[in-house]
């Protein structure tokens, strides 16, 4: 099946709120080459509804979580105006109108001073990042049951649904060097609260070893998808759950509790 095709059925599905069948059980040939291609076909689309892309979020970079949906490597998708949330005084409320079986992501986000470049060290990485803060990405599932390949999960918009951000911290207001920020993300904990019942715990080193180390992921991956413009300035970038990822339904209220590194916690009510 053609990339633009399968493109306007994710869009298509996306808008009426209706789930497919994994389009890797119709087609053995479809890879994460392909999923990629029609990722830049939706994100054209998206440009030419009105849509702007302001960064990108990074799936699966929790290996704790590989085995539960069948895969072995991290994916990236597109943040855009329309899907990016900020939380002002790290709370909020979220309609979950339209989410397809949504779970909740705790993560960290990086706000890009500047371009990061392939083969930076994570000291490196530090120099390029304007602010860091906590946010949930909700994720949600095109695909009944969330079972589909690494290829489907790239092409349905990476599973992303929508990112919450709190309150940004600048780096250099959270450590007063590159080295203690690169410490601090790799062992901060983080646990993750439905109400007043703890659901789940996690810590930075859950993210391929660290938030800073997803990035640099990224940045290599990028490097081997032309059709994909490179990380710049300005973007903003999530580098992935730091928990399990947990079903989520209105009427919930979900919170984070930090150690460990200087970031608040969030909370967010569902509707």
């Amino acid at each position: 099946m053609h990339s633009a095709v399968i493109a306007k059925e994710l869009l298509t599905a996306r808008f009426r709120v209706r789930q497919l069948p994994p389009f890797s059980e119709a087609a053995a040939d479809f890879n994460v080459a392909q999923a990629y291609d029609v990722a830049a076909e939706i994100l054209k689309a998206r440009r030419a509804s009105g849509e702007m892309p302001v960064g990108r979020k990074i799936g699966f970079t929790n290996r704790g979580i590989w085995q539960e949906y069948g895969v072995d490597a991290p994916i990236w998708g597109y943040v855009y105006d329309t899907t990016l949330r900020m939380a002002h005084e790290n709370a909020g409320v979220q309609s979950l109108k339209g989410a397809m079986e949504p779970k909740i992501e705790p993560e960290i986000v990086l706000k890009l001073r500047s371009a990061p470049r392939p083969g930076m060290s994570e000291e490196d990485l530090a120099e390029c990042i304007d602010w860091i803060a906590h946010g949930f990405e909700i994720v949600h599932s095109v695909h009944p049951g969330w079972r589909f390949g690494v290829a489907d999960t790239i092409a349905a918009f990476g599973m992303h649904g929508v990112l919450i951000v709190g309150s940004p911290r600048q780096v250099r207001t959270i450590a007063g060097l590159n080295r203690d920020l690169v410490r601090e993300l790799k062992s901060f904990k983080v646990s993750l609260f439905c109400g007043a019942d703890l659901r789940d715990s996690g810590s930075g080193a859950n993210v391929l070893d660290s938030p800073l180390l997803a990035l640099k992921h990224l940045v290599d991956l990028l490097v081997h998808l032309p059709q994909h413009k490179p990380l710049a300035a300005g973007e903003i970038v999530t580098t992935g759950t730091l928990t399990s990822a947990l079903a989520i339904k209105p009427g919930e209220t979900w919170r984070t509790a930090f150690t460990g590194i200087d970031l608040p916690g969030l909370a967010v009510r569902f509707t």
